[in-house]
């Protein structure tokens, strides 16, 4: 209880949390929330940037936004429910469709063009998580980030859990886009290794990084100082064989040789995991 008491009153002295108290309309967060706000987002306040929250409901959030970033930005809200176009009189622009639906997306950044931050707090399901950052990415400008919220929904079995095509499991499949940008490693041809920087993981959020100009491919480099010819460590104390690492191939080994490849068997390790 103490504990919960510190950081209810380390939330209490962020900026987003007082805007969120300020707000006259109803609004419901999560606790864990505003400090992953403060972190992504202190950066882009007082800035002339494009902010799109899909999901308005009873409107807080929107005055919440507004009063954080300062009057120089664009505040957008997206919902399925027509109500939501009764914040156009406070000053907010406001667009009605289906996140899961592609061609309201395109629709829409025809209309807005691009923006610097989405933030989806819509209806949560896979298919609009995962169909809203596919089509938003690429209508993100450099340096803005995708946010989406209340990913624990890829755990929740009236969601769908377990899948394997949830959420958060389309995340790692990202982590493997974006670690295919090292010239030997090819594990996943999707095209978001292109415009995706880095990935940042929270509880019940996930945010995607915007920068095409840093989603180059790697290369070694050298600076050419002067060489001690050490001797790498890195093996010294296992038993490793030079063998084909291919999946393949390890396949056709004899199991009693396969699994004392290392000095380690694969469940030694299950205690990390």
């Amino acid at each position: 209880m103490a504990e919960e008491m510190e950081h209810q009153k380390d939330i209490e002295l962020l900026d987003i949390y007082k805007s969120y108290k300020k707000s006259p309309y109803l609004s419901i967060k999560h606790s864990s929330y505003f400090q992953v706000y403060a972190e992504l987002l202190d950066g882009y306040r007082g800035n002339k940037i494009t902010f799109v929250e899909i999901g308005v409901l009873n409107g807080g959030s929107l005055f919440m936004w507004r009063d954080y970033f300062g009057a120089s930005a664009r505040i957008i809200g997206i919902d399925l429910n027509p109500i939501s176009k009764q914040w156009e009189k406070d000053g907010f622009e406001i667009y009605i469709g289906n996140q899961s639906d592609p061609l309201f997306w395109r629709e829409i950044f025809e209309k807005i063009g691009d923006v610097d931050i989405v933030l989806d707090d819509g209806g949560h399901t896979y298919e609009q998580q995962i169909i809203t950052a596919h089509e938003c990415i690429p209508n993100i400008r450099d340096g803005g980030l995708l946010i989406a919220e209340d990913t624990h929904t890829s755990y929740f079995k009236n969601f769908g859990y377990p899948s394997k095509y949830s959420f958060i499991e389309w995340t790692k499949r990202l982590i493997d886009n974006i670690n295919s940008r090292f010239p030997a490693v090819k594990v996943s041809d999707l095209p978001y290794k292109s415009s995706i920087f880095s990935i940042s993981i929270y509880e019940s959020i996930v945010s995607f990084k915007v920068s095409r100009q840093k989603c180059s491919e790697s290369f070694e480099m050298s600076n050419n100082g002067i060489s001690m010819d050490a001797v790498d460590f890195r093996h010294k104390g296992r038993e490793v064989f030079s063998v084909n690492q291919d999946a393949k191939w390890l396949k056709k080994l004899n199991k009693g040789l396969a699994k004392f490849i290392t000095r380690y068997k694969i469940s030694d390790l299950k205690k990390y995991f």
